[in-house]
């Protein structure tokens, strides 16, 4: 997909991906339309929503990371800026219909180039770098070996019944 193409939950994600130097973890809720995120960017704690397409308080974490930012307001609904993201930082382009949305795509196509992937899984993901790896929601059996079983193995309570 053209990262020129990217709105709403799939941009929210492809900018979370980007900020790998700050995002550990990215979940998924409401049946998969909201993006939540846990972090730590220049020691502010960072656990809940992630929506930096509507949110000007999300699109700030990309703002900061900008060192020179261009902008052009054409007047038929279309922005289009220049961005520099670090001091020897290629300029790149993003377009949209607000400051916010042409600044997000600069900044996707900044980390991963001109096109991402088309799908990306709605599932929990850590960040390694710039790769997501799924992450497998914990059990609440720690090990086969651990279930309880009435000849007292570990985990039960071995009392004796009182008469």
């Amino acid at each position: 997909m053209n990262t020129s193409d990217l709105e709403g939950p799939t941009l929210d994600y492809w900018v979370a991906r980007g900020l790998h130097d700050f995002i550990r973890e990215i979940h998924f809720t409401d049946s998969g339309e909201t993006l939540s995120i846990r972090g730590n960017d220049r020691g502010k704690p960072w656990d809940g929503r992630f929506l930096p397409s509507t949110s000007w308080e999300a699109a700030s974490v990309v703002l900061e990371r900008a060192c020179r930012l261009e902008m052009h307001d054409h007047g038929r609904g279309e922005v289009v800026c220049t961005v520099s993201f670090g001091r020897e930082g290629k300029p790149v382009e993003g377009r949209g219909e607000s400051l916010r949305i042409a600044l997000l795509r600069a900044f996707v196509r900044h980390a991963f180039g001109h096109t991402v992937e088309d799908e990306f899984l709605r599932r929990p993901q850590s960040l390694l770098g710039a790769r997501a790896e799924a992450i497998g929601e914990s059990s609440a059996v720690a090990s086969v070996e651990d279930v309880p079983s009435p000849n007292m193995h570990i985990g039960d309570i071995g009392s004796t019944p009182r008469v």
